[in-house]
């Protein structure tokens, strides 16, 4: 492991200061791009015009027109927390506006598969519904979408996914990532596009007269989920991802949120008042995953829809119970994956033969909802590229093997699996994602041409520097910003995937280390000469009397006081 120093522009901070910015935020804003105080302005009016996203005054109008004539409108959800919240959206704000008849659909992981597949697209024309809807999905749907035209639907599709090479014949695409489209943030989640389609939806009713500016329906109440959504997915944060969740913030904090959010917070122990993005990553966010990866995301949503607080709290506890389940799952699975992927690097007792510059392992025990989480935790470890795979549990499926992959800067997941595909044909059945997590379904006899095929793209396409984990910081923290109230003012600020939270890096001495859970690292460490005690989540191994430590800073409580703690995140030894 490396750790190394984020470029710090003197000019930049001396500017920011000089607009008023706390020295300690205007180097690290400085050091993330922020080049002026006006693009820290999170206010509504500063977010990018909804014209600008190709497609919504098209999708706007074919809203309108259906609304008008009370038609049937069904959403088709992914099942993941940016799908749960993208729905939730939808159907409170088409309700909102004044559409009369809003139903859902979420298909199952297992049984349906991802996205808007042709049986999906018949239960929902047998349901009895005119038009869909796609929420954080439908832009590969080119079957799905089909076979809902031809059953006489309606169909939008909302998405932020790549496309693939064939757009599919809906009547409006909405997707920043469509060719033609100008929008700004390519990097805007799923919630947030449907957020998008509503501001256009509203906009075309007030020139219909259906409302006035003055007494139009206010659509700020959905941010809470926006927000939530758009952190979960750990997408980019660029300027307008963060005005929404900053946005989002600010109303659950002052105690505008919906009653599913509020049980959320209640159900994981976290205070909703001093709400972070911390708490929608590692807290909200999985809660409602593991609906999508255990059970079904119905209950998730339902979650994120109710008004009632009593029910509220019952489907938030029942989230909560499945979260453990997969922490259980999960457990057992990280294991099992740890010590397949450590045989591919002991393979070579000589060292004669390199390790895989990419990871593939399978498993007969592991379960398809939770292989993403476990290749998010083996990437980690290994900071390679890595994809897990458990056999299908779809009837009839059973000689496909589903995959979900995590990568580490520099390997665009998708693309390489493109590759994949194009060297060889017939291997990868499906296949789709982003740059940085993607997945797959291979036929189980064609696992090892996958593994072999992926490791040998990693390998043209990743150096040997690559392969070595880099923890970039934001270099020491001056004895004078180790203070309560600051922790505090970090911690409310929004920071997540693209604007990584602040992480500093010094050499310290260790003075005491114990074992904690027997997975944890306490540490009892001397910084710039004064004690302050530490926390190595996840780590078990004893550490040098000096050594350079990456860490965040946290508020620790003991007996009512508060004082500040490091949280390790790497050690350069």
């Amino acid at each position: 492991m490396k750790i190394i120093a984020r470029e710090i522009p003197p000019r930049t901070v001396w500017a920011l200061e000089q607009a008023g910015v706390h020295p300690l935020l205007a180097r690290l804003f400085a050091a993330r791009g922020v080049l002026a105080k006006d693009e820290l302005d999170d206010g509504l009016a500063r977010l990018l015009p909804p014209d600008t996203l190709h497609g919504t005054r098209e999708a706007a109008v074919l809203l309108a027109d259906a609304m008008a004539q009370d038609k049937r409108l069904c959403i088709v959800a992914d099942y993941d927390c940016d799908g749960a919240t993208a729905c939730a959206v939808a159907v409170r704000g088409l309700r909102l506006l004044g559409a009369k008849s809003v139903s859902y659909l979420v298909p199952d992981r297992v049984v349906d598969g991802y996205g808007l597949t042709p049986p999906i697209a018949e239960r929902v024309a047998d349901s009895g519904a005119d038009m869909l809807i796609t929420v954080d999905n439908g832009i590969a749907s080119v079957e799905g979408v089909a076979a809902a035209k031809a059953r006489g639907l309606q169909v939008l599709v909302t998405d932020h996914h790549l496309p693939g090479p064939e757009l599919p014949a809906a009547d409006v695409l909405v997707n920043p990532n469509q060719p033609g489209c100008g929008f700004e943030s390519k990097s805007i989640a799923g919630v947030g596009v449907m957020f998008y389609v509503l501001l256009a939806l509203r906009s075309e009713l007030r020139a219909r007269g259906v409302f006035t500016a003055a007494a139009q329906p206010k659509l700020d109440v959905l941010l809470p989920l926006v927000a939530l959504g758009t952190v979960a997915d750990v997408v980019k944060l660029d300027a307008n991802n963060r005005r929404l969740v900053a946005q989002g913030l600010r109303r659950i904090r002052a105690g505008a949120l919906p009653a599913g959010i509020a049980a959320l917070f209640k159900a994981a122990g976290r205070n909703a008042a001093v709400a972070t993005t911390f708490d929608f990553g590692f807290a909200l966010g999985p809660r409602i995953n593991a609906a999508g990866r255990l059970a079904d995301m119905t209950l998730g949503i339902e979650c994120l829809l109710t008004d009632d607080a009593g029910r509220a709290d019952e489907l938030a506890r029942m989230l909560d119970g499945i979260n453990r389940e997969r922490r259980d799952i999960e457990g057992g699975m990280r294991d099992q994956a740890l010590l397949l992927a450590e045989s591919l690097f002991g393979a070579s007792a000589d060292g004669s033969e390199a390790p895989p510059a990419a990871i593939s392992v399978f498993d007969a025990d592991f379960h398809e909802g939770v292989v993403g989480i476990v290749a998010s935790r083996i990437k980690d470890r290994f900071h390679r590229p890595t994809f897990v795979f458990a056999a299908s549990g779809a009837p009839g499926k059973e000689h496909e093997l589903k995959g979900s992959g995590r990568s580490i800067p520099g390997f665009h997941l998708r693309d390489a699996l493109d590759l994949v595909a194009k060297r060889h044909p017939g291997v990868l059945l499906r296949f789709g994602g982003h740059a940085m997590a993607a997945g797959c379904t291979v036929a189980r006899e064609k696992f090892e041409v996958f593994e072999r095929a992926l490791a040998e793209v990693a390998h043209e396409w990743l150096a040997a520097s690559a392969l070595t984990r880099q923890i970039e910081t934001d270099g020491p923290i001056a004895r004078e910003y180790m203070r309560i109230d600051l922790v505090d003012t970090l911690h409310r600020e929004v920071w997540g995937q693209g604007f990584a939270p602040p992480t500093f890096s010094e050499e310290v001495e260790v003075v005491s280390q114990r074992l904690v859970g027997e997975k944890h690292l306490a540490l009892k460490l001397r910084h710039q000469g004064q004690p302050v005690d530490g926390i190595w989540f996840g780590h078990t191994e004893p550490l040098p009397a000096r050594v350079k430590l990456a860490f965040r800073l946290d508020a620790d409580e003991w007996q009512g006081v508060r004082r500040v703690r490091f949280l390790v995140e790497g050690a350069e030894i």
